[in-house]
């Protein structure tokens, strides 16, 4: 093949890394703030890997405490940016398509999503419906990143 024929595959590429750079940037304040919650998580045994453009945080005792809360305030999983955390390595396992849609969702949104999700969660609240379960930036996770195996209240 031609080099001149070879040439645009770079600018391809390098236009995706912007592209992607750009994303990150745009929802660097919430992965900075995944990465401050992240931090005691670790040092109370917490582990943290890298899977594709996001940081997942595991377990550890902060996990364990987070179990034990009620079920109507426990939280299995919570993203910030590209910081996913989740109570334990099976839950991570079992959301993390859903949480990557949130992902996603800070991408497209930056700094406006933790606004808009709250005034959509409210907007539902004042409807009568539930505040996360018919949260659109919910509906969205659970059609685009599968069904948990129960709803999460439940768990």
């Amino acid at each position: 093949m031609p080099p001149d024929l070879r040439l645009p595959m770079r600018p391809i590429r390098s236009r995706h890394r912007l592209t992607l750079a750009a994303r990150q940037l745009w929802a660097a304040p919430y992965s900075l703030l995944g990465l401050l919650a992240a931090l005691p998580a670790c040092a109370l045994g917490a582990r943290l890997r890298r899977s594709g453009h996001t940081l997942e945080c595991t377990g550890g005792q902060l996990g364990r405490w987070v179990q034990r809360l009620p079920n109507r305030h426990r939280l299995v999983a919570l993203t910030l940016g590209h910081v996913i955390l989740a109570v334990d390595a099976p839950a991570m396992q079992r959301l993390r398509a859903h949480e990557r849609v949130h992902v996603r969702q800070y991408e497209h949104w930056g700094p406006f999503f933790g606004p808009a999700y709250l005034l959509e969660s409210l907007w539902q609240t004042l409807r009568g419906r539930d505040a996360y379960l018919a949260n659109r930036f919910e509906r969205e996770a659970y059609a685009k990143g599968g069904p948990f195996l129960t709803k999460p209240h439940d768990q």
